[in-house]
C-alpha cells in the first residue's frame, strides 16, 4: 500500500507559495459622502452643486474616452448579456504582440454604489443634497496586457464616486520576474510545473507586495482616460487601493500524475470533515462559537473527471483542487480581511499574504497527521495484549475491534483535541456519541478506566496540575491506524461474509467462487474403496 505521506516527500518535483489572483477596490476618501461631493464639485467651479452637471461630466468622460480609443486604435465594444467577459479578453490576447498595451475597451451596464441627488429647499433657499443608492450605470472596462503583470484589467465607474476595480494576477508578476533574472522555467497555466532554481523563483513570488500593486496603478492611472485631473489630485482627491479579494495558493507539483492523482483521491475520501467547526479552528486558528456567522460545511465539488474540496470560514473559502492534473493546489481565498481582524487597505497585503499560506500549510499538516500511523509489530502487541509498566502497574488490553475500545480510539482522533486536549467530560461524550444507543449509558467510571490504561500504554499523557489529557504521537499512530482498520477492512469483510445481506459484495462472490473450487479440488482427488 502506498504511504501517502511518502509521495509528498518523495514525489513533489515543485513547491511554490504565491498570490494568485488579487482583486483591488480603489476609491476616493475625501469623495464618499454627499456634503464631499458637493465640496467636489464647488472645487470644480460650480456654485450651484446640480445632478446635471454630473450627468455633464459623466457625458465629457465619454466622449473622452472615445477620443482616446480613435488615437490609439483600440477597439470600443459593448459586452453582451451572458457572453463571459474573459473569454472575449483571451481572443484579443491571441492576437496581442507587443510587450504592452490596451487590447480593448468593453462597455457593461452594471450595479453600483453611486450618488444620487434631490432637491432641498430650506428657508426659501433651492438647494441640493446627495446620498448613495445601488443604480444601475456604465462602466468601462481597460483591459491591459502590462509589461510587468502581465494578463490585466482596470474597471472604471462613470457615476460620482468613481469607483475603480483593478484585477492582476500574481503568477503572472512572478514569470515575468523570473524571465528578467532568467530563471529557466515552464509554466503550469497560470502557475509553474518547473523551474532550474525553485529557491529563486520563491524569493521573486515573496517580493510581491503592496509597492509593486501601486506603482502598476499609477503608471496606467497616468496613462488612461481618468476621471480625475491633475488639479483634482493637488486638491487631495486621490485614489487609495484596498483589497477585495486575494487568493493565496500553495501549489505542489508532482513528477508522476497517477502519484498526485493516488494521493488527492484518498484526501478527498479522508477529510469530508474538514468543514467542521473543530477542524476549521484548528485550520484558520481562530475561535468558533454559537454567535461565529455563517455555515461551516465541507463541499466536494466534481467538474467532469476533476473533483475539488472546499471548506468555509466566515467569508474566507478554503480549496483544494487537482491542477491540470499535475499538480496540488491549496489555495485560500479571502474575501473579507476583517473575518480576521486586519483592514482592507493594500499596506496590509503582506498580513494577509502569511494569513493566507498558514492556513494552507496547516491544512496539509492536519492532512499529513491523519496519514502517520505507521506501527511495527512489538508496538501493536504492546496494544493488544496485557503488559505491565516499568514500576509493576497492569495495563489491561486495547482489543481491535471491540465496540467500546473503538469508540474510544475514533474520539482520540478528533482534530478538536490537537490545540488544548481534552477531559474526561469532553472525551465522554464524544465516546457516547459513538456507541450503539441500545447499550447502557457509558459512565464517568468507565472513562475513568479507559482513560488509565490508554495513559499506562503511553497513547495519552496528563497535563500537569490539571485534569486535561494531551494525546501523543505514538497515540495518535494507533488511533488512526485501529480506526482506519476498523472502518475500511474489518468491517466490510465481515459484511461480505453475511448471507443475510441481500446484494452480494464482490468479496462475498470471491470468497464463494475460492470455496467452489477448494470442494471441486476435494472432489477430483477422491479415491474409490479399494477391493478385497
Amino acid at each position: 500500500m502506498t504511504d501517502i505521506n511518502e509521495i509528498l516527500k518523495e514525489h513533489v518535483t515543485l513547491d511554490i507559495e504565491c498570490i494568485d489572483r488579487l482583486y483591488l477596490n480603489g476609491y476616493i476618501p475625501t469623495l464618499q459622502m454627499g456634503g464631499q461631493l458637493v465640496k467636489f464639485l464647488h472645487h470644480r467651479g460650480y456654485q450651484i452643486p446640480s445632478p446635471a452637471i454630473l450627468g455633464q461630466m459623466t457625458d465629457s468622460y465619454k466622449k473622452e474616452v472615445e477620443r482616446f480609443a480613435k488615437t490609439e486604435g483600440v477597439e470600443l465594444i459593448h459586452f453582451e448579456r451572458g457572453v463571459r467577459k474573459d473569454d472575449i479578453a483571451a481572443q484579443y490576447r491571441e492576437q496581442f504582440e507587443g510587450e504592452e498595451g490596451i487590447l480593448f475597451i468593453g462597455i457593461a451596464q452594471e450595479r453600483a454604489s453611486a450618488f444620487k441627488g434631490r432637491k432641498k429647499v430650506k428657508q426659501g433657499l433651492v438647494g441640493f443634497e446627495y446620498s448613495r443608492q445601488s443604480v444601475f450605470v456604465n462602466h468601462y472596462y481597460f483591459y491591459l496586457q502590462d509589461e510587468e503583470f502581465g494578463p490585466a484589467f482596470i474597471k472604471v465607474c462613470t457615476y460620482a464616486p468613481y469607483a475603480v476595480k483593478i484585477c492582476l494576477n500574481g503568477h503572472e508578476w512572478a514569470k515575468r520576474q523570473a524571465a528578467k533574472r532568467g530563471l529557466a522555467f515552464e509554466a503550469l497555466d497560470n502557475g509553474f510545473f518547473s523551474c532550474d532554481q525553485p529557491a529563486a523563483l520563491q524569493e521573486i513570488c515573496d517580493q510581491l507586495g503592496p509597492e509593486q500593486i501601486q506603482a502598476f496603478f499609477d503608471k496606467w492611472q497616468a496613462r488612461l482616460p481618468w476621471r480625475l485631473t491633475a488639479e483634482d489630485r493637488q486638491a487631495g482627491y486621490s485614489y487609495r487601493l484596498s483589497v477585495w479579494q486575494v487568493e493565496f495558493s500553495r501549489t505542489q507539483v508532482f513528477d508522476d500524475p497517477v502519484q498526485g492523482r493516488h494521493w488527492f483521491e484518498a484526501i478527498i475520501r479522508d477529510n469530508l470533515d474538514v468543514g467542521r467547526p473543530d477542524r476549521i479552528q484548528l485550520v484558520f486558528e481562530r475561535r468558533i462559537t454559537a454567535r461565529t456567522p455563517g455555515y461551516f460545511r465541507t463541499k466536494v465539488v466534481q467538474e467532469g473527471v476533476n473533483p475539488s474540496l472546499h471548506a468555509y470560514y466566515k467569508k474566507t473559502h478554503l480549496k483544494q483542487y487537482f491542477k491540470e492534473q499535475r499538480a496540488l493546489r491549496t489555495e485560500t481565498t479571502i474575501n473579507d480581511s476583517r473575518d480576521f481582524g486586519i483592514g482592507k487597505d493594500i499596506s496590509n497585503l503582506p498580513f494577509l499574504q502569511q494569513l493566507g499560506r498558514q492556513i494552507n500549510r496547516r491544512l496539509l499538516d492536519a492532512q499529513q497527521i491523519s496519514y502517520d500511523c505507521v506501527l511495527s509489530a512489538p508496538s501493536l502487541d504492546r496494544i493488544v495484549q496485557p503488559t505491565v509498566t516499568d514500576d509493576g502497574q497492569r495495563a489491561p488490553a486495547l482489543r481491535l475491534g471491540q465496540p467500546r475500545v473503538m469508540a474510544v480510539l475514533n474520539a482520540l482522533t478528533s482534530f478538536a483535541h490537537i490545540p488544548h486536549g481534552f477531559t474526561n467530560q469532553s472525551l465522554r461524550q464524544q465516546i457516547a456519541d459513538l456507541l450503539d444507543p441500545d447499550q447502557a449509558t457509558y459512565r464517568a467510571a468507565q472513562m475513568s478506566y479507559d482513560l488509565r490504561r490508554l495513559r499506562l500504554k503511553g497513547l495519552i499523557w496528563r497535563v500537569p496540575h490539571s485534569y486535561r489529557y494531551q494525546l501523543t504521537t505514538y497515540g495518535r499512530k494507533v488511533a488512526l491506524l485501529f480506526s482506519k482498520l476498523d472502518a475500511r477492512i474489518f468491517r466490510r469483510a465481515l459484511a461480505a461474509l453475511d448471507p443475510s445481506l441481500p446484494i452480494p459484495l464482490p468479496l462475498a462472490t470471491a470468497l464463494e467462487q475460492v470455496e467452489q473450487a477448494i470442494d471441486q479440488l476435494v472432489n477430483h482427488a477422491h479415491l474409490e474403496p479399494a477391493t478385497a
